[in-house]
């Protein structure tokens, strides 16, 4: 534990608290709006066209090697 000596260091600790605080406040909110895009169907959509490149590349890849 902590031993304050003075007021003014207890106050100092709350302000660096409190800001550290609104600090994880804001990138819990950017983490949400983050997921929330990730989650949308456009996005659903767009990764299933890209894995349907990747395994029509690897499946024409693969016939030509045969």
């Amino acid at each position: 534990m902590k031993t304050y000596k003075s007021f003014k260091d207890i106050d100092n600790d709350l302000r660096r608290l409190d800001l550290e605080r609104q600090i994880a406040w804001e990138e819990l909110k950017l983490v949400k709006e983050d997921i929330k895009e990730d989650l949308q169907p456009i996005n659903w959509v767009r990764s299933a066209i890209k894995m349907a490149g990747k395994m029509g590349g690897f499946m024409l890849l693969k016939k030509i090697i045969k």
